[in-house]
This record gives C-alpha cells, sequence and structure tokens, in this order.
C-alpha cells in the first residue's frame, strides 16, 4: 500500500502531499471554473476518495502534448497555443484518478474514471490558485514532475471543498 497520500483542497486551490500524517509538499493548482461536482458532463472536479489508477508520461520531456492519453509527438509553444487557442492543454505527465466511492464518484454517472479526471500539465502562462479547469487538476508542470516521481499508482486522493 502506498505510503503517500494526496489531499486537493478545492477552496484553497492546493495539492498537498503527505507521508503518514506529515505534510511534505504543497502545491498551487488550478481545478474546475464550474466548481465541485461528480456528474459526467458538468465540467466539475469531483469530490471524494479517489486513487491514482495510471501514471501516463514517466521520461516524456517538459511540456509533451497528450490528447486521449497518448503523446502527440508536439511540444508546447506559444506558436502552436496561437494556432489552436481553443485547445484544453494536457502537458508533461498524466495521474489519472479512479473514484473508490460506489455512488459517490464511482459508477453510473459520477465514475471520475470514465469522466476521464486527471491531474496534469498545464502551460506555464495558465494561472494556478484560480478555477480554471475543466473538470481536471491542473499542476505547473515542474510541480507535477516532481509529484509524478514521489507517486504510485494506488495512491490516495482526496478531494475536498
Amino acid at each position: 500500500m502506498p505510503r503517500l497520500q494526496l489531499r486537493i483542497e478545492l477552496s484553497q486551490q492546493r495539492l498537498i502531499c503527505s507521508e503518514l500524517g506529515r505534510i511534505i509538499r504543497s502545491y498551487p493548482v488550478s481545478t474546475a471554473v464550474n466548481g465541485p461536482g461528480e456528474l459526467c458532463g458538468s465540467g466539475c472536479t469531483p469530490r471524494g476518495r479517489h486513487r491514482i489508477r495510471l501514471k501516463i508520461g514517466d521520461g516524456c520531456e517538459e511540456n509533451t502534448v497528450f490528447v486521449a492519453r497518448r503523446p502527440t509527438g508536439e511540444h508546447f509553444s506559444r506558436q502552436l497555443a496561437a494556432s489552436e487557442p481553443e485547445r484544453d492543454w494536457i502537458l508533461t505527465r498524466i495521474l489519472w484518478l479512479t473514484g473508490i466511492e460506489k455512488g459517490k464518484n464511482r459508477g453510473g454517472d459520477v465514475d471520475s474514471l470514465r469522466r476521464f479526471i486527471y491531474i496534469h500539465g498545464t502551460p506555464e502562462d495558465q494561472p494556478m490558485g484560480v478555477v480554471a479547469s475543466h473538470g481536471c487538476i491542473r499542476m505547473r508542470n515542474r510541480d507535477l514532475i516532481d509529484l509524478f516521481d514521489r507517486v504510485e499508482n494506488g495512491t490516495l486522493v482526496e478531494i475536498v471543498e
């Protein structure tokens, strides 16, 4: 069983990484502009207890662009962003979450895994500490690399208001 635990505090827009109850890292994040919520299609960040289901992108360069959890071969740049201004950028690494509370964030219309809820990297010019995502948890790329290297599949992630 993984020793690290993650806690995402929506009201503070922070991700806290702790080991055996002791905080070892704290990172600014950006969660859903639509606020908390569990329904499929809501664009909200789901609450409750989750686990990291899959770690994706190990060894990829910083700013690697992902679509459908696969590297596209692109690297994020201002020029690429200018050519596709409406694109929701998923960069560097992905920690894909699965809910573990049946009826709350697992199964049916509230399933976090089927909603493709990730902790992922975002362009450096995107603000942290404010709501801006479509439901995922966005992080600075270097912070995400640091976190990615610390956690393992099965790490508990609790998302609270």
